[in-house]
């Protein structure tokens, strides 16, 4: 049996879109593959169901409307490059001040 290795597009502290869904939102966590419920993944349209071996991530997300946390794969998502940071009140919990695009991890910031 060959073991592949998942690496990530994304990094933590990136801000990101969903290709098809109008959120964005900053990473917080990353799965090398699908690591949710199956109840979860089969409540996703199957024509719209991404495939488990590739990178899930933890956002911290938002609409115009909401914020919540969301679950993506790495297929669904693409840099943002508004240049805007995100208003999620958890964002500040994990992450320091939004600088170039990108939040750094708080423990990093001096």
């Amino acid at each position: 049996m060959q073991v592949q290795n998942r690496i990530a597009k994304y990094c933590l502290g990136q801000v990101v879109r969903h290709r098809n869904r109008p959120f964005r939102g900053v990473i917080f966590d990353v799965d090398p593959e699908f690591a949710n419920t199956e109840e979860w993944y089969e409540s996703i349209p199957e024509d719209a169901r991404p495939a488990k071996d590739q990178p899930f991530y933890h956002l911290f997300a938002e609409t115009e409307a909401t914020y919540y946390v969301a679950y993506v794969s790495e297929q669904n998502l693409e840099l943002d490059l508004s240049g805007e940071p995100l208003d999620h009140p958890d964002v500040g919990d994990m992450f320091g001040e939004f600088d170039n695009g990108r939040y750094p991890l708080a423990a990093l910031v001096n």
